[in-house]
């Protein structure tokens, strides 16, 4: 793939309009709107780092409507559906959207309200971008009898530093923002693209069906000059599932088009969004929070002192701060062999089962890091690829389940796919509270309350593969085993 011809961030960001000051918030006025309309939100997660900007909403790892009527009960009412699709194939993840989408629009209806669906990916734009917000047009269709008027697509992940400006999506590395496809996520073997722009971009995930010059954009002039009326126009005009770019650099961008949508949702346009972590904090109206700290990070009565690391990820960042973890003089270090894990048979099964016991009995001394080894193994071909890592998950989610009669004060699990199978396999949840995050708007705490038993109330840490500089998992890791030191 070539990769794009952009101009520098220096030239694009010096030509932006100075962005709308905090204290105009309209965050008072959506959370309004929503209760007034009764209007709940669904979100369609492929992994289970979504939930990274907001707090106080549940999560969701199975399809069951109960569950959803449980999480949209909630003050912000807003439900997550982890399907952990990006470890899927495009057809199986559709399905798999469809299938939460179903049950989030019938789950909404027992409150005699709207269902605002969104399609939560990843803010370094890895993922089936096409297929599953063509599921969701699908469902909406079916089961509601009117396509969507336009499709929001906004990937930008503020506190990351995932910005869109000049419709380029940026991502900052300590060399400074560079285009999205000049990262290491662009070069990924299952989800590689070439194209920052996003009209491009969504030009060259669709195969061409998609036209860049037929995707519309909502820019930040549009945003921080024209205002809502501006903004209301560029809505009004998308008819028949238009793609609209969002671009956004701040909250108060984001929220500003939040609160459009759902003037022009009154007015009886419909949307559905594809988007990063951010949008969703916009669209539910949440006011930040600060990062938890202390005694919000205690484990429950009756736990170990001591808490597992588990990583599954093997981009280069993990790598890095794996490799910081291991420094700490006291945390006993475990490699699980993933070519063993993926020949599959009887030895392998021996191996995790091996592993589990050595993970046990770590605990009852010191913190213990349970990391894959670093090759990377490949099957040869992307499904190939994405079974392995299926497989890895799997290892490493038995390993937790067995884990858990150790009692562990709590766990951190780093890389998407493993997260959500640690999660759903390993301790049972079903469904979880997100306490909030451990820096701001970046990685989520969450509290089980239908899961395991020995899980319960146990701090559960979603750490993404892409999040954080290089000492990021070892302050997090202290942190918590500050908490779990001070009772």
């Amino acid at each position: 793939m070539a990769r794009d011809s952009l101009p520098s961030a220096a030239d694009v960001f010096a030509e932006l309009p100075p962005p709308i000051p905090d204290d105009h918030s309209l965050r008072p006025a959506i959370r309004e709107s929503r209760a007034q309309d009764r209007r709940v939100i669904g979100v369609v997660d492929d992994d289970p780092t979504g939930s990274q900007a907001v707090h106080g909403v549940q999560v969701v790892t199975v399809l069951d409507e109960d569950a959803y009527e449980a999480a949209l009960s909630g003050v912000a009412a807003t439900c997550f559906v982890l399907t952990n699709s990006r470890s899927l194939g495009a057809g199986q993840a559709a399905e798999l959207t469809a299938r939460a989408a179903r049950g989030l629009i019938a789950a909404a209806g027992r409150f005699g309200g709207p269902v605002d669906l969104v399609s939560r990916s990843d803010s370094t734009l890895r993922g089936h971008v096409i297929a599953e917000v063509d599921a969701l047009a699908a469902v909406r269709r079916e089961v509601l009898g009117f396509a969507p008027d336009g499709i929001l697509f906004a990937p930008a992940f503020i506190e990351a530093g995932r910005l869109t400006a000049g419709d380029v999506h940026w991502a900052r590395t300590p060399a400074g923002l560079v285009p999205a496809s000049q990262t290491e996520f662009a070069r990924v073997r299952v989800f590689g693209y070439a194209a920052s722009d996003l009209r491009d971009f969504l030009a060259e995930k669709s195969g061409g069906t998609i036209a860049a010059e037929d995707v519309r954009t909502i820019s930040l002039a549009d945003i921080r000059l024209g205002g809502l009326p501006r903004i209301g126009e560029v809505l009004a005009a998308a008819r028949r599932g238009t793609w609209l770019v969002v671009n956004a650099t701040e909250y108060s961008d984001l929220e500003l088009v939040a609160y459009a949508v759902l003037l022009a949702e009154r007015a009886g346009q419909s949307f559905l969004f594809r988007t990063g972590p951010s949008f969703v904090r916009a669209l539910s109206g949440l006011e930040p929070r600060p990062p938890l700290r202390g005694n919000e990070l205690a484990p429950p009565p009756g736990r170990s002192r001591h808490g597992l690391i588990m990583v599954g990820s093997h981009v280069a960042k993990t790598t890095r701060q794996m490799t910081a973890v291991r420094s700490r003089s006291r945390v006993t270090s475990l490699e699980l062999d993933v070519s063993l894990v993926a020949s599959g048979g009887h030895r392998a099964m021996m191996s995790a089962a091996a592993m589990a016991g050595r993970v046990s009995a770590a605990l009852d001394r010191s913190d213990v890091l349970l990391y894959t080894s670093r090759e990377v193994v490949s099957g040869g071909g992307e499904q190939d690829d994405l079974a392995i890592a299926r497989a890895v998950s799997a290892s490493l989610a038995s390993i937790a389940g067995h884990a858990l009669a150790a009692r562990p004060a709590w766990i951190i699990a780093k890389g998407g796919i493993t997260a959500h199978d640690i999660a759903l396999h390993g301790l049972g949840i079903r469904r979880a509270e997100v306490a909030g995050q451990l820096f701001p708007g970046l990685i989520s705490v969450l509290r089980p309350v239908d899961a395991a038993a020995e899980a319960i109330g146990m701090p559960y840490v979603v750490f993404p593969g892409n999040v954080g500089d290089d000492q990021a998992l070892a302050r997090v890791a202290a942190m918590l085993s500050s908490a779990s030191n001070v009772r």
